[in-house]
């Protein structure tokens, strides 16, 4: 059976269908033009942002601060790893459970109990009707975080974060600082070197596929390791241990406000110990009132008192108006402008020499002795030793001393005269152990310092040479005699040769001297060829009979004692032999 074929016949496009679909496609065409456009010329920036975003990954460093360690690679602080533990319930399941099944919160607590030791009662406390996003703890240690990863619980989840410890607790507190809860440097040197100290990764982006894959890149094979160099001290943490016990337990003993105890090592301004009480812990700093967070030993200012008394001895030295066997008369008392000064117990000691001075603490003496020398150039000697300028320490910003201008030094006699015992103007007690290392090295400047690469920043800077070698003997001569039989004997050592210096000031409060106390005592040693400097100052002893010879030389001597032990130093005299080693 033949099957009928329709013919259609074909007729022309009416024009205005065609002008229709003519439009339509140059629309269209014009759309996709506008849209290249506005995607490759407008949109551009926003895209090619949205794009970094999806093909790269920022890592972020977990140890974001570097260790800080002694001269000994003692640990002092560090970034310790934690984890917090975040908990999702919709999603509990134990390893070998149906993929359907869905463990309870208490079986899932009952587990993580003994491992977290805390009791299941406080965890189940933490839920309170949610079922995902719940932080259950914090500061869990790798042990622990370990033990709950080989629990292969679902709906478990670690995070891992660090947090700067401090094992030595408050030993370091008072230098070191802390690093407050947004991992910011907020005292100390964790502040004040917060540069140093911070880690910087070379490369911290990794680029990816749409799938996530990592693709190749230039990156070298270290670019994603942290740093792990640390920063080093001069701090020995044994000498450290112990000027701190030393300190703090006479510090309680005399009642004190604060106390403060250096050794530095005279030659290069290496600092080996720095103890400062009253201290903290820096690992719970929230709970210490923010006024004990200062280095006051660098920021706050006294005067100095007898213990400047041998640095004056080398400017009247030096200016060749005394002699190295000249005497003076100390009859106990003094005129000078109208005003009565005295020794400390209102006693005269007849013509004494210049060790004697020293012996007894002349203040008499003393003003006699700096009489001979012109007020401006002792002004000027007392601006060159940097009284009333900034230490360039790597510490804290150290603070200027007060020093009287020039004008009101030379007009006014009494000024000079009260300088030349150690009052009319203040320093700090860093201050005062940087110039008693001069002394004791020579007479060339050193910076005090507690950084290893510190020094670096001294290599092109030239040491200024302020007292002469041979100044420097004959004080350092007539400061053994103080220890020998002076007001330092406490300090006296058997087979020892030590220089040093006490010092008793009162404190002025509101322009007006008052019964408050700053004891003090500074030490060099050994002195046949000086290496160290160790200054004590303990401020406002509440007890009677406080000077610097019952307070501050007795903790000297601890110290002393202990950096013998420490670094083995040879006894100086054996039988009445004196031993000379050559620098």
């Amino acid at each position: 059976m033949k099957r009928n074929k329709k013919i259609v016949k074909l007729a022309p496009l009416k024009a205005r269908r065609f002008k229709v679909t003519y439009i339509f496609c140059l629309t269209l065409i014009f759309g996709l033009f506008g849209r290249l456009v506005n995607l490759q010329v407008f949109s551009a920036s926003d895209l090619q942002k949205k794009a970094r975003l999806i093909q790269f990954t920022k890592t972020i460093s977990l140890r974001s601060r570097r260790s800080i360690v002694d001269r000994n690679n003692r640990l002092i602080a560090y970034d310790k790893p934690l984890y917090k533990l975040w908990a999702h319930p919709k999603y509990f399941n134990f390893p070998g459970d149906p993929t359907q099944r869905l463990r309870s919160i208490e079986e899932v607590i009952n587990i993580l109990s003994p491992i977290l030791n805390v009791k299941e009662e406080i965890l189940l406390s933490k839920f309170d009707n949610k079922i995902t996003g719940i932080e259950l703890l914090d500061e869990i240690t790798e042990n622990q975080a370990k033990k709950i990863k080989s629990l292969h619980i679902s709906g478990l989840d670690l995070v891992k974060y660090s947090q700067r410890y401090y094992p030595q607790s408050n030993l370091y507190s008072n230098l070191i600082g802390f690093v407050n809860h947004d991992n910011k440097g907020s005292a100390g040197l964790e502040l004040h070197l917060d540069n140093q100290i911070k880690v910087f990764n070379k490369s911290n982006l990794l680029k990816k596929g749409g799938d996530g894959t990592p693709l190749p890149d230039n990156s070298g094979p270290r670019d994603f390791i942290n740093d792990y160099q640390s920063l080093g001290l001069t701090i020995d943490s044994r000498l450290q241990k112990a000027s701190f016990q030393a300190l703090n337990k006479h510090v309680m003993k005399w009642k004190a406000k604060k106390g403060f105890a250096i050794v530095m090592n005279v030659n290069n301004g290496e600092i080996l110990s720095l103890a400062s009480i009253p201290s903290y812990d820096p690992n719970k700093y929230w709970e210490y009132n923010s006024e004990i967070f200062k280095g006051w030993y660098s920021q706050d200012l006294f005067e100095p008192g007898s213990t400047f008394k041998p640095i004056n001895l080398a400017l009247a030295l030096e200016e060749k108006v005394i002699q190295k066997d000249g005497l003076v008369e100390d009859s106990g008392k003094v005129n000078v402008g109208g005003w009565t000064l005295s020794n400390w117990d209102k006693k005269g000691n007849g013509y004494i020499d210049y060790p004697k001075v020293l012996q007894v603490s002349s203040n008499v003496g003393m003003v006699k002795i700096m009489q001979n020398l012109p007020p401006k150039t002792y002004w000027d000697w007392l601006n060159k030793l940097g009284i009333s300028k900034n230490i360039k320490t790597d510490l804290f910003e150290s603070t200027a001393g007060h020093l009287k201008s020039k004008d009101i030094f030379v007009n006014q006699s009494i000024e000079p005269a009260v300088a030349s015992f150690g009052k009319g103007f203040s320093i700090s007690p860093l201050k005062l152990a940087q110039l008693h290392a001069v002394l004791a090295n020579g007479g060339v400047e050193v910076i005090p310092h507690v950084t290893l690469n510190f020094k670096d920043n001294l290599k092109n800077k030239s040491q200024e040479e302020i007292f002469s070698n041979e100044v420097s003997r004959t004080v350092l001569e007539w400061m053994e005699s103080v220890v020998d039989k002076g007001s330092g004997i406490g300090a006296k050592i058997e087979g020892y040769r030590i220089g040093g210096k006490t010092g008793t000031s009162q404190k002025a409060i509101n322009g007006r001297y008052t019964s408050k106390k700053v004891c003090s005592f500074v030490a060099t040693f050994p002195i046949n060829n000086p290496r160290y400097v160790v200054l004590v100052v303990i401020d406002e002893p509440s007890k009677a009979y406080a000077y610097g010879s019952t307070v501050a030389v007795p903790v000297a001597k601890e110290i002393i004692e202990s950096l013998i032990v420490i670094e083995k130093i040879p006894p100086q005299i054996e039988k009445n032999r004196l031993i000379v080693k050559k620098p």
